[in-house]
């Protein structure tokens, strides 16, 4: 197996030095134009494919490791680079350059009775800080996001892919130098050592805001340690309910699909409910076992189809990410709004049914990111709302919800423009 070089080094003093770096390139992108931030993207893209040989000779080596150290087959699926993926990464930060950029936008504007004109515009947050896991190209997704909304970003990228990560990070480094911006605007945590997470949560002042990317455990730890403001979501514990008034074809296609298309993603349905009025409940479980779906019902629907597993109190909170789904009968929908409000985790949930009024209640009535009507919670993706890329969902009430891109990368502050008023 071949190893890595681990770099003995403070972590908190590591983490203030790239900070204060961060800060410095932060100053320089916030006062490029669009122009600016594109060229620089292009650039970066251009550097990926030209570096192709280097990063998939890292790839080969991470591999190699995650192979001997016992990764599963889907990890490794996730890790592993090719010529499409590293071809599909490259256009994914090109397409960056071609959004919108919403630094500048003025948000709202008024002139107050002494003549004083104010205005709400959109800047950048400063120093972006990204802890993630696994797929090496969040490493370029991620930087190309921040540059696009002018943010510096600090990565920190898991060990299993550190040696990728590191070659596309030189690639992306190459690029901005290449269009005349500070490299120091896209910097790699250096170490695989757990404390340089650490440092990064307790970066107040060093970092502005901490976007995790990873699995459960990775954005349970950041959400409790972060002292520093935190954008992303835990669970994706996220229902459909299927009301009286559903049309059967319709609640058929988009149940199956917001389980079954990628069970693994976060936006896949883990909770069915459906309303007692509703006459097709049997056959709508019966499409969900038939496409491969285990289902865990309560009683009542363990009487009525066969083959439904018993649910625990526990599958009303489990994202299953898997081919595994809880179904239960409600009593309308006040019920089913109580059910999502005690169960639910705030971050997509849908209503089928063709009564507009019962549906527009429930989109007002939902507490989540992303609440749908007629569509699959699979469409939970930033790519999906037009967005071009996101850096990940954020379920929180506060700043960006849903799926977070250029736009949630961007704070505001006013300005206000006077010909010299004084305050009596």
């Amino acid at each position: 197996m071949e190893t890595t070089v681990h770099i003995e080094i403070d972590p908190v003093a590591l983490i203030a030095s790239m900070g204060r770096h961060a800060r410095s390139a932060a100053l320089v992108l916030a006062g490029l134009s669009s122009a600016d931030k594109a060229r620089a993207l292009e650039a970066m893209a251009r550097a990926i494919r030209d570096a192709e040989p280097d990063i998939l000779a890292a790839n080969k080596i991470d591999m190699a490791n995650g192979t001997a150290a016992g990764l599963s087959a889907a990890l490794l699926d996730r890790l592993k680079l090719t010529p499409e993926r590293v071809a599909a990464t490259a256009d994914g930060v090109a397409t960056v350059a071609t959004l919108k950029d919403p630094v500048g936008e003025v948000i709202d504007e008024i002139e107050r009775p002494n003549g004083l004109k104010l205005a709400r515009v959109r800047v950048p947050i400063g120093v972006i800080g990204i802890i993630y896991e696994s797929r090496p190209n969040v490493t370029a997704d991620a930087a190309a996001l921040c540059i696009g909304s002018g943010n510096a970003v600090i990565l920190r990228g898991g060990s299993e892919a550190i040696e990728s990560n590191r070659a596309i990070h030189a690639a992306l480094v190459q690029g901005l130098e290449a269009a005349g911006l500070p490299g120091e605007a896209v910097q790699l945590v250096p170490v695989t050592d757990r404390a340089a997470v650490g440092a990064m949560l307790a970066g107040e002042g060093v970092i502005d805001m901490i976007v995790p990317r990873g699995g459960k455990g990775l954005v349970a730890r950041v959400q409790a340690e972060a002292r520093v403001p935190v954008l992303a979501h835990l669970d994706g514990i996220n229902h459909i309910y299927v009301h009286a008034s559903a049309d059967q074809a319709m609640a058929e296609d988009i149940v199956v699909n917001a389980k079954m298309r990628r069970t693994g993603v976060c936006g896949a349905m883990e909770t069915l409910l459906i309303d007692r009025d509703y006459p097709h409940a049997g056959q709508l479980i019966q499409k969900l076992q038939a496409a491969g779906c285990e289902v865990r019902g309560d009683p009542l629907l363990k009487q009525l189809v066969p083959g439904v597993v018993s649910a625990g109190s526990e599958d009303w909170d489990t994202e299953y990410l898997d081919a595994i789904a809880s179904a239960r009968l409600v009593n309308g929908i006040d019920e089913a709004l109580n059910f999502i409000a005690a169960h639910g985790s705030h971050h997509t949930d849908a209503i089928v049914a063709e009564d507009a009024a019962v549906a527009e209640r429930f989109l007002a009535a939902v507490d989540s990111a992303i609440v749908l009507w007629n569509a699959s919670t699979q469409f939970a993706d930033g790519g999906e709302f037009g967005l071009g890329a996101e850096i990940g969902i954020a379920t929180g009430r506060l700043h960006a919800r849903g799926p977070v891109a250029l736009e949630g990368l961007t704070t505001y502050k006013w300005i206000g423009r006077g010909t010299g008023q004084i305050r009596p």
